[in-house]
């Protein structure tokens, strides 16, 4: 037993743990409301590394926006303008696409694109855009748009949300982004981002994707106004549906950013409170093989320790970032590669290059001791067939 657990009230919990006894949600939030952090991280220690070992990854992308003009006025988005603001923007499909190859030389294997609710922007854009990106470069992955970016084209186009995903899917769509969870319970919802989806809605695009095939990643907006049972109800909802589909390839947790928004919170999460979610998350979703330390929202420096709190993925190089920016990130705009593998590699972990569905691509042959070339990246890259868990 780790010497962190053998004298701490969480003891039983982390006995349960290495049982492989999946942990209730009275359970979890047990978890949420313990102070004893050191504890904490230990048992989600021994759940990442029995689903993924010493591997942390990272990926090549890019974020593209197409537009951030939105129908909706969700309290905490800083993203979304109206038609008569001046800082509102609408991209062509030519413009998206110089951006895809711009980025194609710099390497990145995944384009990820959301955006607004567009009022009048024709079905025929996004399908026509995700052709285009794919006539550049079949090996492109895309992975684009939210569940109520969804449910609005399919509003807009008149369709069901399976017509919607099957047209998108044939143009080219690789990957549902996750992002518009929010919180599920519907008083907080309603708080946070009234006239959005409902968490069934959002939870039955994923199902439908999933039942098509298709995969996708899945979120939680924390840190705002939501309670730690909130935030237990929202992670089982996400566990229920991976039961039922084992769709989704990875869960993000999103630390709520205070600036420029309409809710009345003064301060987002601290550090304490953000590895104590990923650490409950790992614990909790037992059916996840993959939790990211969203380095945009976290910064670099803390998502690197939460490494060594359940997660084992630090998302990707990036490029260009709106959306948590202008919340008030103060995050870099992008990392670059031989960043992403010095952070992993200082927190004793082997970096892998992953692809969008969080499959290698090229791992270091050693966390700790590999030759470095003078920007820190790690001289001699192993090509790999890796099996995730």
């Amino acid at each position: 037993m780790h010497y962190f657990v053998q004298r701490s009230e969480l003891r039983d919990l982390y006995e349960k743990v290495a049982a492989r006894e999946r942990i209730s949600e009275a359970e979890a939030l047990r978890l949420f409301e313990s102070k004893d952090l050191n504890a904490l991280g230990a048992i989600a220690d021994l759940a990442r590394e029995r689903k993924v070992g010493d591997r942390a990854s990272y990926i090549l992308n890019r974020y593209i926006n197409y537009s951030n003009y939105c129908i909706l006025s969700c309290q905490f988005c800083a993203f979304a303008r109206k038609k008569r603001d001046a800082d509102g923007f609408q991209l062509t499909v030519a413009q998206i696409v110089d951006k895809a190859r711009e980025a194609l030389s710099l390497g990145v294997t995944e384009l990820h694109i959301v955006g607004g609710l567009h009022p009048s922007l024709p079905f025929s854009y996004y399908t026509g855009m995700l052709q285009a990106l794919k006539a550049l470069d079949a090996r492109l992955q895309l992975k684009c748009f939210t569940a109520i970016e969804i449910l609005h084209l399919g509003w807009l186009a008149r369709k069901s949300t399976e017509e919607t995903l099957l047209e998108l899917k044939a143009a080219g769509l690789d990957s549902l982004t996750g992002g518009g969870a929010e919180i599920f319970r519907p008083a907080i919802r309603s708080a946070i981002a009234k006239g959005k989806e409902s968490a069934e809605e959002y939870l039955d695009v994923h199902r439908t994707w999933h039942r098509l095939g298709g995969r996708s990643t899945c979120t939680m907006l924390y840190g705002h106004v939501e309670s730690l049972a909130d935030r237990v109800d929202h992670l089982r909802q996400l566990r229920a549906l991976q039961d039922e589909t084992h769709g989704f390839v990875g869960f993000v947790p999103l630390p709520y950013h205070a600036e420029n928004n309409q809710i009345p919170v003064e301060h987002g999460p601290t550090g304490f409170d953000t590895l104590r979610t990923l650490a409950v998350s790992r614990i909790y979703l037992d059916n996840f093989s993959h939790i990211t330390a969203y380095w945009v929202g976290l910064g670099m420096k803390l998502a690197q320790v939460g490494l060594s709190y359940g997660a084992d993925d630090l998302h990707g190089t990036i490029l260009e970032e709106h959306i948590f920016h202008m919340a008030g990130a103060q995050s870099p705009q992008l990392q670059t590669e031989a960043e992403m593998i010095k952070a992993i590699r200082e927190a004793g972990r082997i970096p892998v290059q992953r692809n969008t569905f969080y499959e290698p691509l090229k791992y270091c042959e050693s966390a700790v001791g590999t030759t470095q070339d003078e920007n820190g990246a790690p001289s001699k890259l192993l090509e790999g067939n890796l099996a995730t868990a």
